[in-house]
């Protein structure tokens, strides 16, 4: 597919697509003409990109985990310093407390909608009659 094909699918501006390119986390083929050829493999590895920028990783560490996003765990990672390898703990460490606050934001959501369904279709929320409001004293 063509770069704006993969732009399309992933949501991703082509000028990105490009950057990731450039930074090493993509290398697409090259058609006859120049134009830039992914196969279907590369939906999945930007959205996967995009992910791991979006959770705050710089695209110098996401370049040194790809094998790691293809399930090739047998790859030696000579470059791996102390450093790095705090860094993504502290990643790793964020990212659980992040899904943990996710998780209990989604399960208060379902509360909600379990509790406004059950009470049944056309309902919608309960609001205070104008005979049950309070009214002002003489």
């Amino acid at each position: 597919m063509r770069i704006g094909e993969l732009a399309e699918r992933t949501g991703t501006p082509r000028r990105l697509l490009r950057y990731y390119e450039e930074q090493g986390l993509i290398t697409p083929g090259r058609c006859a003409n120049g134009y830039r050829d992914y196969d279907e493999r590369f939906v999945d590895r930007v959205v996967q990109i995009r992910g791991l920028l979006d959770a705050g990783l710089p695209t110098r560490i996401i370049r040194q985990i790809l094998p790691c996003l293809d399930g090739t765990r047998s790859i030696h990672f000579p470059d791996a310093t102390p450093e790095m390898i705090a860094a993504l703990e502290r990643e790793r460490d964020r990212m659980d407390r992040r899904i943990r606050c996710l998780t209990r934001n989604r399960d208060a959501v379902t509360a909600y909608l379990d509790a406004v369904l059950s009470r049944g279709p056309g309902t919608g929320p309960r609001t205070a009659s104008p005979a049950s409001e309070e009214r002002p004293g003489p």
